[in-house]
């Protein structure tokens, strides 16, 4: 498991299951009211970057878990923040207002974060604070 993190993998699935339901049943989909490319620009490079650092682990730049409890700690803090993921997902699932903006942005936001310190990977935690700010800030303004 050095280079490959098989539970990122599994983690950005589970995160991925609920955007992919709502892309096909919401053919119309996600529409950005609030254009700002700048911002945009930032978000999607952060988001890939996260995607891509959860599973894998780049060589010189991550330096593994803090050790074997710490590594217990992300698999029980990320598993429990993408159940309430999902669940926000599902309980707002026809609703679209600030609170759940925020929720579905700040969850995976704390996710990628918390597992790039975990896993003291310096480009994961780079990805997520380039996505966190300017994720957030798109769905907050997006939210009616």
């Amino acid at each position: 498991m050095e280079c490959f993190n098989v539970f990122g993998l599994v983690f950005i699935v589970v995160i991925m299951i609920p955007n992919i339901v709502f892309a096909v049943k919401c053919k119309d989909g996600f529409e950005n009211s609030w254009n700002n490319k700048a911002i945009e620009i930032i978000e999607q490079i952060g988001r890939f970057g996260c995607f891509g650092f959860m599973i894998f682990n780049v060589p010189g730049t991550w330096f593994g878990w803090w050790s074997d409890e710490a590594f217990v700690i992300y698999l029980i803090i990320d598993a429990l923040l993408i159940f309430l993921y999902c669940a926000i997902w599902v309980i707002f699932w026809k609703k679209n207002n600030h609170f759940r903006a925020l929720a579905l942005s700040i969850i995976p936001s704390v996710v990628f974060l918390f597992s790039g310190i975990m896993n003291r990977s310096i480009l994961l935690i780079i990805a997520a604070i380039l996505f966190a700010p300017t994720h957030i800030l798109i769905s907050y303004k997006n939210a009616k």
